[in-house]
């Protein structure tokens, strides 16, 4: 029994940090719940879609959409857009008019498969803006990579 106590005695300074940690990496990886974003600094952009990224560049978008995609994409996608394996890496996406309405619509409207959504339907959650500032973050962290730069430039 003393031993015992005394076993469980060591081990507790190094069971808080170890606890604390692993907390600290599950809320990076959000909630669970989506979640709208405040895109107060960004330009609004109306009611009408953008076929096109409008915040391309902008570093204020990628501060915000790198909140956002944290808050409703990095449990699935990976942190800093890198894509452990679950779902598809964001960063590989072309800089294209196509792939920015890919994107949009997709994050929208979800993605089904087997009638169950495999992700979300995200249009009562994020604004265009919110959404285009999370592509904005992703083109960011894409253009970090030399290799995945020079496939999708």
């Amino acid at each position: 029994m003393i031993r015992t106590l005394r076993a469980a005695a060591l081990a507790l300074p190094l069971a808080i940090p170890l606890a604390l940690a692993t907390t600290a990496l599950v809320h990076a990886h959000g909630d669970g719940a989506p979640s709208a974003i405040d895109t107060t600094g960004l330009e609004p952009l109306g009611e009408n879609d953008r076929d096109k990224n409008p915040y391309v560049g902008n570093a204020k978008a990628v501060e915000i959409g790198a909140s956002g995609y944290n808050k409703n994409c990095a449990r699935c996608h990976g942190i800093d857009a890198k894509s452990g394996g679950m779902a598809p890496d964001l960063r590989e996406l072309d800089k294209t008019e196509a792939s920015d309405i890919y994107f949009l619509t997709r994050v929208r409207g979800g993605a089904q498969r087997d009638g169950r959504y495999r992700m979300p339907p995200f249009a009562d959650i994020l604004s265009q803006e919110a959404i285009w500032a999370i592509r904005t973050y992703i083109e960011s962290e894409a253009d970090k990579d030399p290799a995945i730069a020079a496939k999708i430039n």
